[in-house]
């Protein structure tokens, strides 16, 4: 997280590089990064990325929901609840952290004026991000992003798999719970009547192995 500081041209390029997107208004592509805190911070002002994150929400709901029409034949309810999982927090944090999105953040150096969890300022990072290369390069481009990063494209993510193999079963969604455990990440996730447990060095890595082992559990249950 940057508290407080300007961008330099190396920053500029380095965010650029970690998006993979070249902006051709770098002043929006700043704004992508701005939390309400900094923009409040009486030193700075300027724009934040709160509308961008508005617009990009709907931008992700758009190419998503196109996606699962234009591959999957399930119903109406079906396609409202997959897309659901596919554009949640638990789906965008990790795409968020494996591009490194929050190294770029420009806030005050208050952290507890920012709200919210991390997971939460991620997904919100990764929605803003999504708005402005909509608005820079048009919605091919936000398209070609997505592509690239969203994990619901593969299916790599188990967390995204076991919410699409619960959904296409149950109009219901996993059940998460984390806590720490002498040190580590522990989570516990149920859903179908079957329970998977994850450990790791962080909540989202624990999460995607208990999601793991639980849709190895319902998939073997299937068999039988």
């Amino acid at each position: 997280m940057r508290n407080g500081e300007d961008w330099t041209e190396e920053t500029y390029r380095e965010a650029e590089e970690a998006i993979g997107y070249r902006f051709r208004d770098r002043e929006l592509l700043k704004t992508c990064f701005t939390h309400s805190t900094y923009r409040n911070n009486v030193a700075h002002g300027g724009e934040d990325n709160e509308r961008l994150e508005f617009l990009g929400d709907a931008v992700l709901q758009l190419l998503v929901s196109d996606h699962l029409y234009r591959t999957s034949r399930s119903d109406e309810g079906k396609l409202t609840e997959r897309r659901k999982g596919y554009v949640s927090r638990e789906a965008l944090t990790p795409v968020a952290e494996r591009l490194g999105l929050m190294r770029f953040l420009r806030h005050s150096n208050r952290e507890e004026d920012m709200g919210g969890r991390e997971g939460k300022i991620q997904s919100s990072l990764f929605e803003a991000v999504t708005a402005g290369i909509y608005l820079d390069g048009g919605i091919g481009e936000a398209a070609k992003f997505l592509k690239k990063n969203l994990r619901y494209m593969d299916m790599e993510s188990p967390i995204s798999a076991l919410q699409v193999y619960v959904q296409d079963r149950a109009r219901t969604t996993p059940d998460y719970r984390e806590r720490m455990e002498d040190g580590v990440f522990v989570a516990e996730v149920t859903a179908l009547k079957e329970r998977g447990t994850g450990r790791g060095k962080s909540k989202q890595a624990a999460k995607e192995a208990a999601a793991a082992m639980l849709l190895a559990k319902l998939k073997e249950r299937e068999k039988h």
